[in-house]
């Protein structure tokens, strides 16, 4: 099926950004899908478009690693004209494209300055009324963010508006957690396409015995070519070495290296055949970018880098050691890098001896990509049609009731925090099953702060004693029960007093086994101790039993036997499908201490949806067990 696919990405010192975008745009064409390129950098002679739409920008670009300071092509700092400019063309291409995905290069990972932009077209993706895939594209290697708060920042873009981030390497090679923290919610979401190498067309060496500098499209490889003179002059024996020099350098340094070379130095502007020069040089010497790096391992030639390190950044010396160690290039320091230097990393990797097999990377990476957007469109569709079917089976009820329980309250916590916040914003009454033993001062603050009305109203409920597992190895976790009765009854009896006199009318007499487990035996001498109801998971037998009003939960959205983060939505949708079978409550169970970016954001989604029925009630606790 023909997808329309729509990339945004902005490169601000290289062209490696653009080159790979387009590279997975020619990709995508080849495999008979529509494609609309936006580019927001400065334009890019050699970089091949062919087959998609492509738009350009107000081009922008960055002096050095001043990567905050935007200049436009006249080199002044761009305005609020410009930018406002930026995303009126952007969000004229979506209207255009009508994508079935969207895909952004770097962000949320990157290009914070220009967040602007890249929101307010992932935000107006979102908003359309047919459903559009959204993913992330970066390379193998991120430069590592400089404050943990960075993470967690791009881990709540990625759960609010992403399907999925397209990582182009390998992750047996450089999983991305070298150099970006991963949680399991964004491991989750990760697919590794292999390293983007244009390889339908085999490399046909351009035999010579060369020495092939290059230094990706900025102005930041001048030192680079500068040692390369000098190193020209020092090789012995004499060899002819030809300086590639990327369009983004000035034409007043490009005329300055020229004039310096020596009759052994050959230096021109960058080339489109630059991978069939490199296949037949007798060494390269470059710096650590995505795009040399793959072309170093498919040549296969002895090899030089200087890994780019300004401004602390790391990326590429992270990159160069992972290629290092497989043999296939050696390393000269940024801060080391001399004629001298240079020449005698060369030599050494002239006298290489070279290896039986080459290292074997995945260099699959378009059809990888590919694969990942059609995989993302289908998904997307398939989840819109899910959302569709628990709507219609919402539809086929006169009146749905609903109730939210909350485990494992002990304290007032940023997570308490955000699940009053959440039930706030939807206007929801929330159930606070807390743990009586481990209940602190601070929860108890927390909870008398809140408004006191049915609409929002915050129930206390009794989370067993202490959350203490007392069941034997190999058995599911149990805290009522594998004891005798009158021991975890007692303690029962306990719980129910010291919450009773913590938290006064607010705590209501409703028991919540912690797992939702308990021994049956217990359940009679409940309403002696003075509880009135009981809740626990799945269909209930029956709305009272032994004089207890039974009400459960059967939503959960926590994969908890896939070591947590959000269940699959498909699957909390069959959830919701099968306990709407039952004529009783319907109960959502959360544990905001376990939430992690994706089950924050389904669940404000969710609610948010659920909210949009006439039918349904969001009933509190102390209603239902009356």
């Amino acid at each position: 099926m023909s997808r329309s696919v729509l990339i945004l990405v902005t490169h601000l010192l290289g062209v490696g950004h653009l080159a790979r975008a387009a590279a997975l745009a020619r990709g995508l064409v080849s495999a008979g899908h529509r494609v609309t390129l936006i580019s927001g950098g400065r334009p890019a002679p050699l970089i091949r478009v062919e087959g998609a739409t492509f738009v350009q920008l107000p081009p922008v670009h960055c002096i050095g690693v001043d990567f905050r300071t935007l200049l436009g092509p006249d080199g002044r700092e761009i305005g609020d004209d410009i930018r406002q400019a930026r995303i009126e063309a952007i969000l004229a291409a979506l209207e255009s494209a009508e994508p079935d995905v969207v895909v952004t290069e770097t962000y949320p990972f990157g290009r914070r300055q220009l967040a602007a932009e890249f929101r307010a077209l992932i935000e107006a993706a979102r908003n359309r009324a047919r459903p559009i895939a959204i993913l992330a594209s970066i390379r193998d290697i991120l430069n590592p963010p400089a404050k943990p708060t960075r993470v967690e920042e791009t881990e709540a873009v990625l759960a609010r508006f992403y399907d999925g981030v397209l990582v182009h390497g390998d992750a047996v090679v450089t999983p991305l957690s070298a150099s970006w923290p991963t949680s399991p919610g964004l491991e989750r979401i990760l697919t590794y396409t292999g390293y983007i190498a244009d390889t339908a067309a085999p490399v046909q060496a351009l035999p010579s015995s060369e020495i092939l500098v290059s230094g990706g499209g900025s102005a930041a490889s001048l030192p680079l070519y500068r040692a390369a003179i000098e190193a020209a002059a020092l090789a012995d024996p004499p060899a002819c070495w030809r300086l590639l020099v990327g369009h983004g350098v000035a034409a007043d340094d490009f005329e300055a290296l020229a004039a310096s070379a020596g009759p052994r130095v050959i230096v021109e502007r960058a080339r489109p055949d630059f991978p069939f020069l490199l296949a037949g040089a007798a060494a390269s010497v470059s710096q650590a970018g995505y795009n040399t790096m793959i072309d170093l391992a498919r040549a296969g030639v002895p090899a030089v880098v200087v890994p780019f390190e300004q401004g602390k950044e790391a990326e590429q010396r992270l990159r160069a050691e992972r290629f290092h160690a497989l043999g296939l290039a050696r390393i000269v320091d940024e801060a080391d890098l001399s004629g001298p230097s240079l020449v005698a990393a060369v030599k050494a990797a002239l006298a290489r001896t070279p290896r039986s097999e080459a290292p074997v990377l995945a260099l699959d990476g378009i059809a990888g990509s590919v694969r990942g957007v059609e995989e993302a469109a289908q998904r997307a569709e398939n989840l819109a049609q899910a959302w569709t079917r628990l709507d219609q089976a919402l539809a086929t009820r006169r009146e749905v009731r609903l109730w939210w329980r909350d485990d494992d309250a002990v304290s007032a916590t940023p997570a308490l925090d955000r699940l009053l916040a959440l039930a706030h914003r939807h206007g929801l009454p929330l159930s606070l099953a807390v743990i009586p033993a481990a209940a602190s001062p601070s929860l108890i603050e927390a909870v008398a702060e809140e408004r006191d009305v049915d609409a929002q109203a915050v129930d206390i409920l009794v989370h067993g004693y202490a959350h203490a597992n007392h069941a034997p190895p190999g058995a599911k976790k149990q805290e009522l029960g594998h004891r005798p009765a009158a021991e975890v009854l007692a303690e029962l009896g306990q719980s129910l007093s010291t919450l009773r006199s913590s938290f006064g009318a607010r705590c209501l007499p409703i028991l919540v086994p912690p797992w939702n487990r308990i021994d049956p035996t217990l359940i009679d001498g409940l309403a002696a101790l003075g509880f009135r109801g009981l809740s626990v998971a799945g269909p209930r037998p029956a709305a009272e039993l032994h004089d207890l009003t039974v009400v459960n939960i059967h939503v959960d959205p926590i994969a908890w036997k896939q070591g947590g983060g959000l269940l699959d939505p498909f699957l909390v949708f069959s959830q919701f499908i099968r306990a709407l079978e039952h004529d009783e409550p319907l109960g959502i169970l959360t544990h905001h201490l376990v939430h992690d970016a994706w089950i924050w954001s389904f669940l404000d989604r969710l609610f948010g949806h659920l909210k949009n029925h006439a039918n349904i009630r969001f009933l509190p606790a102390h209603a239902l067990f009356a």
